[in-house]
């Protein structure tokens, strides 16, 4: 088996039983062969099955149809050696979110920020500080090209508070960045852009001393 014919296995079992949702026990209890091959291959860099990997390879019909195991709470920690593996293998991409060449280069944007997002959930803290850090000079982009994510400007702390729960929250398969950027332009757009409040505020308080 290789890893082509472990998504068609797959892509044709889903469309056969039709479940309402999946996940790693549905696999293994339907397609033994496939969940073999699937926890020796897709891996990740710490350590663990790739889920994210396998499910994003899916037909898109399928994509939302898989139901993680539920994430228990788990104790914080920081281990400096999970995040290294992440930055051995991409440390030729980072610069993916700072300038960005191509819809490839994005791809690979949300590869490495699924992979933080996954390890942060399991509790490292370095990995949550590391995927911020790093996602900042993407949503600053975002800041200077969208309306909507500009409003964000002036509003640095609640801004971070927004990425920390998308990082805590996601659980879907698909784009984490995509992901991201829709809940910021949702709650966005209930924030006063920060430079008109100021010009207004500022009106404001000259009209008073008049």
């Amino acid at each position: 088996m290789d890893i082509a014919t472990a998504i068609a296995t797959l892509n044709r079992l889903l469309a056969s039983k039709e479940p309402a949702q999946f996940n790693s026990s549905w696999i293994r209890r339907h397609a033994p062969r496939c969940y073999q091959f699937i926890r020796v291959n897709f891996r990740r860099e710490y350590g663990g099955i790739d889920w994210d990997r396998l499910t994003c390879a899916l037909e898109r019909r399928f994509q939302r149809l898989w139901k993680p195991e539920r994430i228990t709470k788990r104790s914080l920690y920081e281990e400096p050696r999970e995040i290294d593996a992440i930055r051995e293998k991409f440390r030729e991409k980072l610069y993916v979110f700072i300038a960005p060449l191509d819809k490839t280069d994005t791809r690979i944007a949300d590869m490495i920020g699924i992979s933080f997002v996954r390890l942060a959930q399991q509790g490292n803290r370095l990995a949550r500080q590391e995927l911020c850090d790093l996602i900042r000079f993407t949503v600053d982009t975002w800041i200077e090209r969208h309306e909507t994510i500009a409003r964000w400007r002036g509003h640095e702390e609640e801004l971070q508070h927004q990425i920390e729960a998308c990082i805590r929250r996601y659980r879907y398969t698909g784009s984490f960045l995509t992901y991201l950027f829709r809940t910021l332009e949702c709650a966005g757009r209930g924030i006063v852009p920060y430079q008109a409040y100021s010009l207004d505020h500022r009106k404001g308080v000259l009209a008073h001393d008049r």
